[in-house]
């Protein structure tokens, strides 16, 4: 028993040597705070940004891997709302509130070339920008922004770098340089396995992110926030596969169909008998 818990020990000694952890955070707009135009339009403009909530469950885990197997923790960002002369400094300060949870160090890209882009051009510059800081062990991420709710991000983002993806995970174990996870597929969970590095997406349901103290704020307000533009990752220019022109709200009106009936039960049967004519019922389900 002594001898299993040594070398389990080295083995946890050789994997905290070298791990190197990357969180991928996004400032993203608050889908809470929707402001719209006559025609509907989204003022994405107007909208604040705030970290996505998801990020923060990836920060967590970054820290709990941290604590049990020691390492170093990097936050890389990309800045993809404008107008950049107004959001950038908003992304940095709101990089702050991850920053306070406790990373190391934190990186953001900041382009003209990003604003607006699709997750393809995001994540090739995200991958670039961890090809540039020399790789890690493991890059962690939400399972999707809180604004776009794309979920592509992550697995373009490996693609890149050609190592293995897990999404939609809700458990996470290492152990010698391999990573064990259960995904959470919607009826059915799926345990994986796959060595590292790789990139993991997480859910919600993976923990709950700790709170941070006003002091930890105030800290990570000193922390410098290192920056780059597409150049300085060697990217000139930007193809684009998909170009934004408007994100709106689809109106939603009430048809305002009334029921009648002398009895509750011949208002309950006109009630079903007008849910599967909309279809939101099936007959006899």
């Amino acid at each position: 028993r002594d001898l299993h818990r040594l070398i389990r020990r080295q083995r946890q000694m050789c994997i905290r040597d070298s791990m190197k952890i990357a969180v991928l955070a996004k400032a993203s707009i608050d889908p809470n705070l929707v402001e719209v135009d006559s025609a509907n339009n989204v003022i994405t403009e107007a909208m604040p940004l705030i970290i996505s909530l998801y990020d923060k469950n990836a920060m967590e885990e970054a820290l709990r891997i941290k604590e049990r197997l020691g390492g170093e923790i990097h936050v890389l960002s990309a800045l993809t709302w404008g107008p950049i002369d107004r959001r950038e400094s908003e992304a940095e300060n709101v990089l702050r509130e991850i920053i306070a949870m406790g990373a190391d160090n934190t990186h953001l890209i900041v382009d003209e070339g990003l604003i607006n882009g699709d997750p393809s051009i995001t994540s090739l510059a995200l991958a670039r920008l961890a090809e540039k800081l020399g790789g890690f062990d493991i890059y962690l991420a939400g399972e999707a922004s809180m604004d776009m709710l794309s979920s592509q991000l992550p697995s373009k983002f490996a693609e890149i770098l050609g190592i293995p993806v897990i999404s939609f995970v809700k458990k996470l174990e290492i152990e010698d340089k391999r990573v064990k996870a259960v995904r959470s597929l919607e009826d059915v969970l799926q345990t994986v396995e796959t060595e590292l590095p790789a990139v993991i997406s997480v859910t919600g349901e993976i923990n709950q992110p700790r709170y941070t103290t006003a002091l930890q704020i105030r800290k990570a307000f000193r922390k410098p926030i290192n920056k780059y533009s597409l150049s300085d990752l060697g990217i000139e220019a930007v193809e684009r596969r998909v170009e934004r022109k408007a994100i709106k709200i689809l109106p939603v009106e009430r048809k305002r169909v009334k029921v009648e009936g002398e009895s509750y039960e011949e208002m309950a049967e006109k009630l079903i008998e007008a849910l599967i004519r909309e279809g939101v019922i099936k007959p006899g389900g």
